[in-house]
């Protein structure tokens, strides 16, 4: 598909791009730019690259491709330095969360027959680094590109080709309304999830209760995890946008606090019936931005090989595991393991033949 590949930053994203770039045979010869050596030297050693280059103006030069994969608000910068050795007939593209201010500084940059297509894969994880990096991080995630009305169909179509070939489901949308709604599904959530930690450790007694953190805290601020210097960068950069939806979650807020501090038993039973009947009706079986995944729990025994046995007989039976994950174990006695499967007819077999072979399953 491509000769040649410049990828600027091979951490997470960039670093998970180059495995499935080259694990998919999709380009010639991928190159990897940045400015720590050691990362780079484990980019090349883990196969994400093939070469690594420290002098950016060098690498991208003849070029079909060059991907920005560093944090947003260094991509202007990078796009700067790299102008003068940029080849006619280059496509590039960025990963950024925020597009508009990277599109519009692109599109006024770019020289005769160089083209600028905003990408950002709705992927990712609280991981960070090429350590981090998994050649199926964008496997049936949505790609969205941003392209300006007088972007080329040729340059769209190269980054749209990439996209779809590391396995993503490409959407187009204007940069304007990427921002909007990245705000409210993804900036948004994880301002109220550094919020949520911030409350508990801020209470005189909160330490003491992390240990009681149950399931709900720990999924609600999972995402806390993820590089602060990038966040920071994708806040400030989208600050108008995410503002707005601050406002309104505030206003949301108030409504059930005004509801509690009432004692108003049935507004608060109003507001948490209609917010269970809008996330029930979200696109049905989908999982964030990736298609559904359908569990089962299965009850185990604490015993070595016990999960390799799980996973034999789900395999015997022909069916193909999509995520595993072990929730809990008593030492000594056993534990849950949520199995989960790409199909609901998978996840009914798998129900079928573990039951028939005694185990404890329940639909997840």
């Amino acid at each position: 598909m491509f000769k040649k590949v410049v990828i600027v930053g091979v951490g997470l994203i960039g670093g998970s791009l180059g495995l499935s770039l080259i694990g998919r045979s999709l380009a010639s010869t991928v190159v990897g730019v940045g400015r720590n050596p050691e990362n780079l030297r484990l980019a090349v050693e883990c196969g994400a690259i093939h070469e690594a280059a420290e002098n950016l103006a060098a690498a991208v030069a003849g070029a079909d491709l060059v991907v920005l994969a560093a944090h947003v608000g260094a991509v202007n910068g990078l796009l700067k330095e790299m102008l003068p050795s940029l080849t006619e007939g280059t496509v590039v593209t960025d990963v950024s969360s925020v597009k508009v201010k990277i599109v519009r500084f692109a599109a006024e940059l770019m020289p005769p027959g160089v083209f600028f297509v905003g990408g950002h894969p709705m992927a990712g994880s609280e991981q960070q680094g090429v350590k981090g990096a998994d050649p199926y991080l964008f496997e049936n995630a949505y790609y969205i590109l941003t392209p300006l009305p007088n972007t080329p169909r040729f340059a769209c179509d190269r980054v749209k080709n990439m996209a779809e070939g590391v396995g993503a489901r490409v959407v187009e949308m204007a940069p304007e309304e990427h921002d909007r709604a990245v705000a409210a599904v993804s900036h948004l959530p994880h301002l109220t999830a550094v919020a949520l930690v911030r409350t508990l450790v801020s209470l005189s007694d909160g330490e003491k209760f992390l240990p009681l953190a149950a399931g709900g805290f720990r999924d609600s601020t999972r995402i806390a995890q993820s590089n602060p210097l990038m966040w920071r960068d994708i806040f400030l950069s989208n600050s108008d946008m995410l503002l707005d939806m601050c406002g309104s979650f505030r206003r949301q807020l108030e409504l059930l606090e005004n509801a509690v501090a009432a004692g108003d038993g049935q507004r608060i039973l109003d507001l948490l019936e209609e917010a269970r009947e809008v996330r029930r009706h979200a696109p049905a079986k989908t999982k964030g931005y990736l298609p559904a995944l359908y569990p089962i729990m299965v009850s185990v025994p604490d015993r070595p090989g016990a999960i390799a046995d799980l996973a034999a007989q789900l395999g015997a039976a022909g069916i193909n595991i999509a995520d595993i994950e072990i929730l809990r174990v008593r030492e000594g006695v056993g534990g849950s393991v949520r199995v989960a499967f790409a199909a609901e007819d998978e996840q009914n077999l798998a129900v079928e033949e573990l039951r028939k072979r005694g185990m404890q399953v329940v639909k997840g």
